[in-house]
C-alpha cells in the first residue's frame, strides 16, 4: 500500500466513521408520515394497551399489581407478570453480562429509571385488556423449567370472564430464543364476541450509545410487505407515531448484539405502530378482529424473540428478522464474509484464528487484482533514484520535472496512478469486514490467546494496535514517494502514528485483521520486488 493509497483509505475510513455518528446523533432526515399516521396519532393511546379502531377502550398506565412466575429453557429465562401476561424479564443463560461475571445477560428488565418490557394481551369490543385494568391470570407454579431430554415446554395462563376462558400460553424450545405466544379464547357463551390481539414492547427513551469507533444503535424496527427492515428510531417516534397497515411484517427493539421482536401471524393484516409518552417509547402491531362465534373457539398465535442476534435462527423465526444484524450497504459483501467466517472457525475453534484464516482468503482472492498495484508500486520504487536525479537536476524547474517525469514513465510503461484503484476497490471489503466484526455477537466475549480475552473489545494493553502502526510504518518504507512535495511527505510520515492512535480504540478483532493484512501485503510486495528485480526492470540509471 503505497502512501496515497494510505492517505485515500485513511480518509475514506475517518470520514465513514464520521458520517456514521452524524447519522447517528444529527440526521435530518425524517419523511413525512401518510395522512393515516397523522390520523393514527390523535387515536394512539398513553397507556398499556394500544386502542382498537372503532372501540374507546385504552387503559391507564398501572403498576405491576400481579406475583411475577419465570419460565426456564437452556438458554432463556423469562420473568412474567400474572397481570396481563406481560414478560417483564428475560435473561440470556448463555451469555455473561459482563466478561466472565457468570450473571446471565438481563435484554428485558423492569427496576428503577430502566423500563424494557414485551406486552401482548387483547382489545376490541370483548378485549381483557380494557379501561377497567389488565387480566390477572392464574397459574398453576411459580416456576417451570425444561426438564433434561425435553425439547418443548408450555406454560399456560388462564382467566375466566363472563363465560369465556381466555388462556395465555408461553412455549419455550430448547437451544431456542423464539417464544411461541398463543392465546386459546373458548366462548362458552351465546353470543358472538370479538377481540383484537396485540403485541408491543416499552422501551425508555435512550440515546444510541458507542463512540466514533464503534457507534452502536439502540430503538426501534420494523419489516412490512413493502420495506424488508427499516429502523425507527426513538426520536423518529417522537416526531411522527408509526401507522403502517401490512400482511405479514414485525417490529423490534434494537441495541448491539440484541433484539427483542413481536412477529405477528404473518397470514394476516396486520398494523404498525409506535408512540411514546413520558419518557417511554413503544412500538408494537396491532391484528385483525376476529369474531368467536357463540359455543365454540379461536387461536390467536404470535411469537416473541428475545435474545442475541443469531442470524440462522432469526432467519427461521421470522422473514427479515436476519436483517436486523445490519451491515449497512455493504451487506452483500458482509454475509458471505460472516459465512466464511464462521465457517472457517469450526475448523480451527477459535474466532481469533478465523479472523486470520478469513484475512488470508481474502487477500489470496484479491491477488490477481492487487498484483498490479503492487507491480505498479514496485516500479515506482525502482525507479526513485532516477527520480531523485531528476529532482536535482532541475531543482526548482517543476514544470521541466513534471514533463520528464511523464516522459519517463511512459518509457518505462508505469502509471504512478496505478495503485490508486485497486485500493478503492477493497475499501469496500474492509468496511464490510468492519461491520461484520461489529455486529457478530459470536466475537462478543470471544478471546484469542494471551492478553486479548474479548475480540469485540479494544486491545487493553494497545499491543495489537502498536504492532499494526509498525507493520504500516515497515509498509511505508517499502513504498515509493512518488511526489516531491515536502508538506505532503511529512503527513505520509506521520500517517503510520495517526492511524495507530485512531485504532487504539478499535475492536481487537479489527486489528488483528488489519495487522494480519499489512504482514501479508509485506509478504506480497517483497516477493514481487524480488521478481520484477530478476527480471531485470530498467531501474539502472541512464
Amino acid at each position: 500500500m503505497n502512501n496515497r493509497g494510505l492517505l485515500i483509505m485513511g480518509f475514506l475510513l475517518v470520514s465513514m466513521l464520521i458520517f456514521m455518528q452524524w447519522k447517528q446523533d444529527f440526521d435530518p432526515e425524517i419523511q413525512a408520515q401518510k395522512q393515516a399516521q397523522v390520523a393514527a396519532q390523535t387515536q394512539q393511546q398513553t397507556g398499556d394497551v394500544p386502542a382498537a379502531p372503532n372501540t374507546n377502550n385504552p387503559i391507564t398506565d398501572s403498576a405491576t399489581q400481579g406475583k411475577t412466575i419465570t419460565v426456564e429453557s437452556d438458554v432463556l429465562r423469562l420473568t412474567i407478570d400474572t397481570l396481563g401476561g406481560d414478560v417483564v424479564g428475560s435473561d440470556l443463560l448463555k451469555h455473561n453480562a459482563e466478561l466472565n461475571s457468570n450473571t446471565p445477560f438481563k435484554l428485558l428488565q423492569q427496576n428503577g429509571q430502566t423500563v424494557y418490557v414485551a406486552q401482548s394481551g387483547l382489545v376490541g369490543k370483548n378485549g381483557i385488556d380494557t379501561n377497567a385494568g389488565r387480566p390477572q391470570y392464574s397459574v398453576t407454579a411459580d416456576n417451570f423449567k425444561l426438564a433434561d431430554g425435553q425439547n418443548e415446554l408450555s406454560v399456560p395462563l388462564t382467566f375466566e370472564k363472563d363465560g369465556v376462558v381466555y388462556t395465555k400460553t408461553f412455549t419455550l424450545k430448547r437451544g431456542s430464543y423464539d417464544v411461541g405466544v398463543n392465546f386459546n379464547i373458548k366462548n362458552n357463551t351465546a353470543e358472538a364476541i370479538e377481540v383484537q390481539p396485540y403485541g408491543q414492547l416499552k422501551h425508555s427513551v435512550v440515546e444510541s450509545s458507542g463512540s466514533l469507533t464503534m457507534p452502536t444503535y439502540t430503538g426501534g424496527a420494523y419489516s412490512s410487505s413493502e420495506t424488508n427492515y427499516k429502523k425507527y428510531s426513538f426520536q423518529d417516534m417522537e416526531k411522527a407515531n408509526l401507522s403502517i397497515d401490512t400482511k405479514a411484517g414485525w417490529i423490534a427493539v434494537l441495541q448491539h448484539y440484541f433484539v427483542s421482536a413481536w412477529v405477528p401471524n404473518q397470514d394476516t393484516e396486520n398494523n404498525l405502530y409506535s408512540r411514546t409518552n413520558n419518557g417511554v417509547a413503544t412500538i408494537g402491531y396491532r391484528g385483525p378482529l376476529t369474531t368467536i362465534a357463540p359455543n365454540s373457539e379461536a387461536n390467536l398465535n404470535s411469537k416473541l424473540w428475545t435474545g442475541s442476534k443469531d442470524q440462522k435462527e432469526m432467519e427461521e423465526a421470522a422473514n427479515n428478522l436476519d436483517l436486523t444484524v445490519d451491515y449497512g450497504w455493504a451487506w452483500f459483501i458482509a454475509k458471505p464474509l460472516f459465512w466464511l467466517l464462521t465457517a472457517i472457525q469450526k475448523i480451527v475453534s477459535n474466532w481469533g484464528l478465523a479472523i486470520i484464516g478469513v484475512t488470508i482468503v481474502v487477500k489470496t482472492l484479491l491477488y490477481p487484482l492487487t498484483k498490479a498495484q503492487y507491480t505498479s508500486m514496485a516500479k515506482m520504487r525502482m525507479l526513485q533514484p532516477r527520480i531523485q536525479e531528476m529532482r536535482e537536476r532541475f531543482g526548482d524547474d517543476r514544470q521541466r520535472m513534471s514533463q520528464e517525469m511523464m516522459k519517463l514513465y511512459k518509457e518505462e510503461k508505469v502509471n504512478p496512478m496505478g495503485g490508486c484503484l485497486p485500493i478503492l476497490i477493497q475499501m469496500p471489503i474492509f468496511i464490510a469486514l468492519y461491520w461484520t466484526f461489529m455486529e457478530a455477537v459470536e466475537l462478543r466475549h470471544a478471546p484469542f490467546f494471551g492478553w486479548i480475552n474479548d475480540l469485540s473489545a479494544q486491545d487493553p494493553y494497545y499491543i495489537l494496535p502498536l504492532l499494526m502502526g509498525g507493520s504500516m510504518y515497515l509498509l511505508q518504507k517499502m513504498s515509493p514517494t512518488p511526489v516531491a512535495d515536502p508538506m505532503q511527505q511529512k503527513v505520509m510520515n506521520f500517517m503510520p502514528v495517526i492511524f495507530t492512535v485512531f485504532f487504539l480504540w478499535f475492536p481487537s478483532g479489527l486489528v488483528l485483521y488489519w495487522l494480519t493484512s499489512n504482514l501479508i501485503t509485506i509478504a506480497q510486495q517483497w516477493l514481487i520486488y524480488r521478481n520484477l528485480e530478476k527480471k531485470g526492470l530498467h531501474s539502472r540509471k541512464k
